[in-house]
């Protein structure tokens, strides 16, 4: 017996036999190709060794970096640059020899070793180059070399020239800021400078204390010019502002003149009045001169006082008052003034005194920070010198290192040249290999081809998807002969050998049904597959002619109505009237739906009247389910040949009215991963149980099409039933 996955690949191998054939001769003919190519010229080969190289005397810091720097960068894409293989390509150019610069690239090899480390650094270099001549080989490596070394040479000279020009870019800058730092602290010493010696010698603590003297000895002289001023201001009866005031007018002697002028006209207005009238003109030009007096008496004591000494003679008479003293009070009165002229000018000098006080300890407190100011500034000059200092001992270095400034790499081993010869494969051994590449990809072809195709391909795929899904597989039916000029595989004649395959398969089905938990055969049974084409309307025509052979009266109910009638492959012809009538039909208003098959005895049919626009429908009216309902009455068994599964759900509109359903699958035909699905859903509607399944053409070797005709019959193998 073949197995079962070397049936698989025989099957996938006579689906995809084209593509494996042409990966086959793709394969095949390439080898031969490569097996008719002529023999490879002989290759050349040069390799030379550059080494790490330092300056005979380093005598400068900068040169000495440099130098480790130029060692630090040396890569292959450093040897390998654009601007190097552009220089030895125009050379080659030159002298005959021309090559591109990524030709040179793609020919050399590079090979550095070094140092590992944090930065690690490159001792020695190993460079090959591959040409089609030795002169040309030699040649290019020599250029090479030559190039490479005064790379690394002027790369470092480069560098060193980049420094200076850098320094001497920041040069200015640090120096305005050193010359910014000086002036700063030359302007705070001119300002601070004078106090904070001061303080550091004493002079400011002596000033403090000196002034704190002067203080108390105007305050004991205040004391005793109060005592003074007290005195005097009790023997007088006047204030200091009131004695300046007398004092002033007494010894004006305009003022005096007028006094006696005012006291003459009122001597004469006092004599005369009792003579003379008011009225009389001598009483009014007396009155009048009075009044002429009185008013330059008191501009005059404006003038001798001021504004506010006339403020405090509100009349004339007052001022006639102050201005009457005589020698001995006017001493006292000029005693009292000076005294309190002194007493003002201590109390402003102590005023000066305690605003000078505060200014001089103000400053003494002030002098930690005016010190810590003075050190920041010097002590950002000190750093703006040493950053100045070392950028110019830095550029000087760097100028003394050019004439010390050297190549990275020398020249340690010279190229050589050595010829490589390749033997030519051998060209039978080449085709050889290569027919057996193709066969093995032709196999890893079909293979693949065959993973990503999801059709159940054997009988034995199906049947595991069923075992996995706990399904009773009721039979698997070969391939079945045509009977008919039409090609159908219709079992009408009773000596037919395929008639026995389909009676087992109807007593398969009636133990299923006895063994449920009804513990009855089913009666009614639905009929469905998964897709077209898998043969389920010819299993249900055979399995009813092999049910109306045993005696049982048998109806079989064409329930696609999204298709037409099959019923003429057993004779039966529909009334056109009943598509057009659909409900009308099934009720048998026109005629009765079931109609006896001619050709087989015991056999009924009722014909789909479609195709009918709204199937669903159909399906489910009432004249639908009175139309089973009285099948199940007047037949022993009732196949319905329901649509596919995976087309619409028309037929598990019909699962109330049916005992059970019957799965048809077919090789080639089947989709593994729909039937998975499908069984999935059936097994979870508990109401429409699953009796079985049927495996039909399960000796095919093929996949025909669905619309040709079934190949020749081949001998039927013994059919596998369910064990009970």
């Amino acid at each position: 017996m073949v197995s079962p996955v070397i049936k698989r690949y025989l099957l996938a191998l006579d689906r995809y036999k084209w593509p494996s054939l042409a990966t086959f001769l793709g394969i095949l003919g390439i080898s031969a190709v490569v097996a008719m190519q002529p023999p490879t010229p002989p290759k050349y080969r040069a390799e030379g060794v550059l080494v790490q190289n330092a300056p005979v005397v380093a005598l400068t810091t900068t040169g000495t970096e440099v130098q480790q720097r130029g060692q630090g960068i040396i890569s292959e894409q450093f040897l390998l640059a654009d601007v190097l293989l552009q220089q030895v390509s125009q050379e080659l150019a030159r002298r005959g020899m021309p090559m591109e610069p990524e030709a040179i690239r793609d020919r050399t090899t590079i090979k550095l070793e070094g140092v590992e480390g944090e930065q690690p650094q490159v001792q020695r270099v190993t460079v090959v180059f591959r040409g089609p001549s030795e002169e040309q080989t030699q040649l290019t490596l020599n250029l090479m070399f030559e190039a490479m070394v005064e790379l690394s040479r002027v790369t470092n000279r480069a560098r060193l020239r980049a420094i200076i020009t850098a320094l001497d870019e920041r040069l200015p800058a640090v120096e305005g800021d050193l010359r910014t730092a000086e002036q700063a602290l030359e302007a705070y010493d001119r300002t601070q400078g004078p106090a904070i010696q001061a303080a550091l010698d004493g002079s400011l603590l002596g000033a403090i204390s000196g002034g704190q003297q002067q203080q108390r000895q105007n305050q004991i002289a205040l004391a005793g010019l109060d005592s003074q001023i007290q005195s005097l201001e009790q023997q007088l009866g006047l204030s200091p502002g009131q004695a300046l005031t007398a004092s002033a007018l007494s010894a004006d002697p305009i003022i005096a003149q007028l006094r006696s002028q005012i006291l003459e006209a009122e001597t004469q207005l006092k004599l005369l009045s009792p003579t003379l009238r008011e009225s009389h003109p001598t009483m009014q030009e007396l009155r009048q001169n009075l009044a002429a007096y009185n008013a330059l008496l008191t501009e005059r004591a404006q003038e001798v006082v001021g504004g506010q000494g006339l403020a405090a003679l509100p009349s004339v008479s007052e001022v006639r008052q102050n201005s009457t003293l005589d020698p001995a009070r006017a001493a006292l009165a000029n005693q009292l003034v000076s005294l309190s002229a002194q007493r003002a000018a201590l109390i402003s000098q102590q005023q000066a005194l305690n605003q000078a006080d505060g200014q001089l300890r103000q400053q003494y407190s002030s002098l930690p920070n005016k010190q810590l100011e003075r050190d920041r500034l010097a002590q950002q000059v000190a750093l703006n010198q040493a950053l100045y200092d070392q950028i110019q001992a830095k550029r000087i270095d760097a100028q003394a290192a050019e004439a010390e400034t050297v190549s990275s790499l020398t020249v340690a081993q010279p190229p050589t040249v050595t010829i490589q010869a390749e033997t030519p494969p051998n060209p039978i051994l080449v085709v050889a290999v290569g027919a057996l590449l193709g066969i093995v990809a032709a196999g890893a072809v079909v293979f693949l081809l065959d993973l990503l195709d999801s059709t159940a391909r054997t009988a034995e795929d199906i049947e595991g998807i069923l075992t996995d899904q706990d399904v009773p597989l009721l039979g698997q039916v070969p391939t079945l002969a045509a009977t008919s000029v039409q090609g159908w595989p219709m079992l009408y004649q009773p000596q037919t050998p395929d008639l026995e395959i389909y009676e087992r398969l109807r007593s398969s089905l009636r133990r299923v049904g006895s063994l449920s938990e009804a513990g009855v055969a089913p009666r009614v049974v639905l009929v469905v597959s998964s897709r077209g084409g898998e043969g389920k309307t010819t299993s249900a025509f055979n399995l009813g002619i092999a049910a109306a052979r045993a005696g049982r009266r048998t109806l079989v109910i064409e329930a696609d109505l999204r298709q037409p009638s099959c019923g003429d492959r057993l004779g039966v012809k529909l009334d056109p009237a009943a598509m057009a009538e659909p409900l009308h039909y099934y009720a048998g208003r026109q005629q009765s739906p079931i109609q006896l098959a001619p050709w087989v005895e015991n056999l009924y049919l009722a014909p789909s009247p479609g195709p009918q626009p709204h199937p669903a429908a159909i399906l489910e009216s009432s004249e639908m389910g009175q139309f089973l309902v009285d099948a199940r009455a007047r037949f022993d068994l009732v196949l319905i040949d329901a649509p596919p599964l995976a087309r619409s759900n028309d037929a598990l509109l019909l699962g109330a009215a049916s005992d059970g359903l019957l799965l048809i699958t077919r090789p080639g035909i089947t989709d593994k991963a729909v039937l998975e699905a499908l069984l999935e859903q059936l097994l979870e509607n508990e109401d429409l149980p699953v009796l079985g399944a049927i495996v039909n053409a399960a000796d095919s070797t093929a996949t025909p099409s669905p619309s040709e005709p079934a190949p020749a019959p081949a001998p039927p193998p013994l059919i596998r039933s369910i064990d009970f």
